[in-house]
């Protein structure tokens, strides 16, 4: 179902993007500006499970009939960076927010295909011969499931979520797409919080408690300072430190699905007619999972780990010593289903590399060599998981495609014109 309610979106406020990782500032297409006779159409559509997502549809006068998509799981991306210059190559884009837009704590990517699938169902309902959805970060890992999904048989989809829920993936219409990019593509949310999540935590209900042995902000197991040369960890904490954060994520899986299990326990009751007031409200109560300290990668402060063009620190901030204990990292509040769905590296099915060994479409990876969250071994195994064929190509940046140094161009222009010049060759293979 589709709703136009034909309105032009209010100009983004004027402000200088400042701060790492200050997402919701760079997303944001200002101080450039869209073509001045480019049609601004939002949309609010129903998803095939009754829920509403929004996008717009960024029309260029002269007409195309290519269509760049751009949408995040948890992100507003209607005024991405990038979309100037699609405009400007003369294609159209659509822009889409997710049902979870701006609060993942219920966030279950199964559920979100469904968003996806709205938005291009529409695209093709306008008659877009030329489909291409562009994941960037988040992004990507939402847009190679949908793909993978939209690729498999409806009958041989993923019937149920990694919490048990069944999806309805098997019944929606989900068209495929023509091609696939993804920009600045982490593993998907779930790798990327594996990465990152703190090992040395030894109770889930006490931040501050640490194993001395794992603490990856200790000088005596490597750890330094920016201005101390940076960190240098040795190969057996690399090894130990990587085991310990698969085990901390198989714990938090394993209360995740207990959860679960309490709240079916109450429902099974009901259904048999035995329940009392307290199976009634289990059945319903939806607890949620706190995850404290999940900015700690070691790469951050080692850059002799996986070596790229990226300076010291995280996509979060400079010191992630200091905000590993603060309020801004990834999956810190999630409900069962949503942590296993999304943010568990060993439970989510929204992984880039799991995702394109389903993928036949062409793919293209832009990669930005000064990134704090992607490395190169990411898109290595990406590269290397693929079924199909995937070009991969460099551009020297940072995770939002801003300049890693004075003087360097910006990478979301360079980014922007390869994207299009690649759709353009490809499709018209």
């Amino acid at each position: 179902m589709v709703h136009n309610i034909a309105a032009e979106l209010a100009p983004p406020q004027q402000r200088e993007p400042s701060g790492r990782g200050r997402a919701a500032l760079a997303i944001d297409f200002w101080p450039r500006e869209i073509p001045e006779d480019t049609r601004v159409c939002p949309y609010t559509l129903i998803t095939f499970d009754g829920e509403v997502t929004r996008g717009v549809l960024y029309a260029p006068a002269g007409g195309s009939d290519t269509v760049f998509c751009l949408m995040h799981p948890r992100q507003d991306l209607r005024q991405h960076p990038i979309i100037p210059d699609i405009l400007a190559a003369g294609d159209a884009v659509w822009a889409q927010t997710s049902r979870d837009v701006g609060n993942d704590l219920r966030l279950v990517h199964e559920n979100t295909l469904l968003d996806v699938a709205a938005g291009v169902e529409l695209l093709r309902q306008l008659n877009y011969s030329r489909v291409v959805l562009v994941g960037h970060s988040g992004g990507s890992g939402l847009y190679a499931y949908y793909t993978e999904q939209a690729q498999t048989p409806p009958a041989m989809r993923i019937a149920r979520t990694p919490g048990g829920a069944p999806t309805k993936l098997g019944e929606a219409p989900m068209p495929a797409p023509d091609a696939l990019v993804l920009i600045a593509p982490h593993p998907g949310q779930g790798k990327l919080l594996l990465a990152a999540i703190d090992a040395s935590v030894t109770d889930e209900n006490d931040p501050f408690s640490v194993d001395p042995e794992l603490d990856p902000f200790d000088p005596r197991n490597g750890f330094a300072s920016a201005e101390e040369g940076g960190s240098q960890y040795s190969e057996s904490f690399v090894s130990a430190y990587r085991a310990a954060q698969v085990q901390r994520v198989a714990r938090i899986d394993e209360r995740a699905r207990e959860l679960i299990d309490e709240q079916l326990a109450g429902r099974k009751k009901i259904k048999a007619g035995t329940a009392t007031r307290d199976d009634r409200r289990r059945s319903i109560l939806t607890p949620i999972i706190t995850t404290y300290r999940t900015d700690a990668d070691l790469r951050c402060t080692d850059l002799h780990l996986d070596p790229s063009d990226r300076p010291y620190g995280s996509v979060i901030s400079a010191k992630p010593s200091v905000s590993n204990y603060g309020v801004s990292g990834f999956g810190r509040l999630a409900t069962p289903e949503a942590w296993l769905s999304t943010w568990s590296g060993l439970s989510s099915n929204a992984s880039v590399a799991r995702s394109l060994t389903g993928v036949t479409v062409p793919a293209l990876i832009v990669e930005f060599t000064g990134d704090t969250s992607v490395f190169p071994s990411d898109i290595d195994a990406a590269i290397g998981a693929a079924a199909g064929d995937v070009t991969r190509y460099r551009i020297r940046a940072d995770h939002f495609g801003r300049p890693l140094a004075k003087g360097d161009p910006p990478g979301m222009p360079l980014a922007g014109a390869e994207i299009t010049r690649w759709v353009k060759e490809r499709l018209s293979q």
